[in-house]
């Protein structure tokens, strides 16, 4: 099948690579453009563009789908179907109705749970005990399309939102080459979503991660494993942020929320309902990633200290 691949982040090479390998025609890739990365702003390709171009796929990195000109190079290369994994951009309806078989989208959540930007980061916040990876043929709203396939994963209380999103991205390549051999082969069935039953997935930023202590330790440490590796969970100790790598759920004294209830061989805070969380690993504003044992070495947190 002659296929348009539009996608930008590593998350989306899976599924390019597992289309190219399975022999299909990928005329063209469509990512975002080149970024400013690091503190250098070094200016730097997206995933899929250099796998595009080590395997000789044409790039196109348009600002905007809107102004005709993308809708233009897609009508002269003349896709069967586009396939669309985390590009980014929203598709008009002019080029939604192009090709011969629509635009697909491999979404990263149980639709219709969790529609919109972050999926991933959002079941585990939310408490979620299982996920997984929908296709869905792509109309104009966000994330509302009929469901064409779907596939269900369990989320381990050890998963974080990186060891999530590498597990999807294997799932979300597979289900997609299967749901395009279906598509061509006819034999597709096709579900509307239940908008009953629709939730949604915000774009993350970067003050959600701050931790309120008041709240139960089982959301504390959905935050701190949904927030890895970005933004990252944080506290307060003194004027000081302090990131939270791990964290595991205790069962330990009782405090007031953020009162330090364990120090020295363990560290553990208070938090809502008489719950307590030990912390594991530690990022000290400007330092290194360390376990909380050896933070406490340099910088001692005396039984009873507040974090905020």
């Amino acid at each position: 099948m002659r296929i348009v691949f539009m996608g930008t982040p590593q998350y989306s090479v899976m599924t390019l690579a597992a289309l190219f390998g399975a022999g299909h025609d990928i005329a063209a890739v469509f990512a975002q453009p080149d970024k400013p990365i690091g503190r250098k702003q070094i200016l730097t390709p997206p995933a899929t563009k250099v796998f595009a171009e080590k395997n000789n796929i044409p790039v196109y990195q348009p600002v905007t789908l809107r102004d005709g000109t993308a809708l233009e190079i897609l009508k002269e290369i003349n896709p069967d179907i586009i396939v669309v994994v985390a590009y980014g951009k929203i598709l008009p309806k002019e080029i939604l109705d192009l090709p011969t078989y629509g635009c697909i989208n491999g979404h990263a959540s149980l639709l219709p749970k969790l529609r919109g930007a972050s999926p991933i980061q959002w079941a585990i916040v939310t408490g979620e005990k299982q996920t997984g990876v929908s296709v869905m043929q792509m109309d104009e709203g966000m994330d509302t399309g009929d469901i064409l396939s779907s596939v269900t994963v369990d989320i381990l209380s050890e998963d974080n939102s990186d060891t999530l999103f590498k597990k999807l991205a294997y799932v979300t390549a597979d289900l997609i080459c299967k749901t395009v051999t279906d598509i061509g082969n006819g034999e597709v069935t096709r579900f509307k979503q239940d908008e009953t039953k629709a939730t949604y997935a915000p774009i993350i930023k970067k003050e959600m991660a701050h931790i309120d202590f008041q709240e139960d330790a089982e959301v504390i440490f959905n935050g701190v494993r949904g927030f890895f590796p970005w933004p990252v969970a944080f506290c307060f100790f003194g004027n000081k942020r302090l990131k939270i790598i791990s964290a595991q759920i205790t069962n330990s004294k009782s405090g007031n929320p953020g009162e330090v209830v364990e120090s020295g061989k363990k560290l553990v805070i208070a938090c809502g309902n008489g719950t307590s969380i030990e912390l594991l690993k530690v990022q000290p504003e400007g330092g290194k990633v360390m376990s909380a044992v050896d933070f406490m070495r340099g910088n001692p947190i005396p039984v009873g200290t507040v974090l905020s």
